[in-house]
């Protein structure tokens, strides 16, 4: 998608929200060679802040090719908010109701339309302590196998550190500034699962090795190996109720950076 299709509302929000990114924040970006220059793909992204999509979408952003978050149906209510949602062409998800397919139909005729469909396959912020991807959903294997688009897999890091979820205090950190990283890796060779029938074992299976690409990229991120299996939290709770503790949030992480981190600043 070229700069002079992405329209009003993006350019707005846009206007908004870069000027704070560039001054609060330090850039580390690499891989944007992988964003598909034209056609319909999608992005699978770790979730780890609230903050997160902002940094997000700046990269895409900057890329040409912006993102169509699928997001929580709540968001597109009234005031300036929903008509920055609606007016960008963000996806509304309705969850557990007769509408949730929507959602899917909507990203179906977006990559169709040559766009872009960024999911989080998370389904919400990780709740592993040391913020690695935990086990997600498999909205967007089903949407992958349908379309057989390019799947590109993206991993950030450091928009944790500023805003870190689920923090009871202090919950925005600005100083010392922050480092927004954000990477996108080759597409997910996904050609192997095509012709199978998408049984809920086969969409695991894609959804597992999206996220295991999404994961490694991580791991370069922060230069230290990431956990044999990912974080599931319907196995802790199950975990805690045997013990008859109560489920708690995540802690999150508190280290600044790993060890053989490095920063750069990319263009704005």
């Amino acid at each position: 998608m070229s700069r002079r299709r992405i329209g009003f509302w993006y350019r707005l929000a846009a206007v908004i929200a870069k000027p704070p990114l560039v001054l609060l924040f330090k850039r580390d970006w690499s891989g944007m060679e992988n964003i598909p220059a034209d056609g319909g793909f999608i992005t699978a992204v770790n979730h780890n802040s609230y903050l997160d999509p902002l940094s997000y979408a700046h990269y895409q952003y900057n890329t040409g090719r912006v993102p169509r978050f699928l997001a929580k149906n709540g968001l597109f209510g009234k005031g300036f908010v929903g008509a920055v949602m609606r007016g960008t062409g963000q996806i509304p998800v309705y969850r557990e109701t007769t509408d949730a397919l929507d959602a899917f139909r909507a990203a179906l005729d977006a990559i169709e339309r040559g766009e872009c469909v960024a999911f989080y396959p998370e389904g919400t912020l990780t709740r592993d302590p040391a913020m690695w991807p935990m086990t997600a959903k498999t909205g967007a294997a089903r949407v992958a196998l349908r379309t057989r688009c390019p799947v590109i897999p993206v991993a950030q890091w450091g928009a944790n550190l500023a805003m870190p979820p689920y923090a009871k205090e202090n919950k925005l950190q600005l100083l010392p500034r922050k480092t927004l990283q954000v990477k996108a890796g080759p597409p997910v060779d996904l050609s192997a699962y095509y012709d199978l029938e998408p049984t809920p074992e086969v969409l695991r299976e894609v959804t597992e090795t999206i996220m295991a690409a999404v994961t490694d990229l991580l791991a370069e991120m922060r230069g230290e190996p990431a956990p044999p299996t990912p974080y599931d939290p319907r196995t802790v709770r199950l975990q805690q109720r045997r013990a008859g503790t109560r489920p708690q949030p995540a802690a999150p992480a508190v280290c600044e950076s790993a060890p053989g981190q490095k920063s750069g600043e990319s263009n704005q």
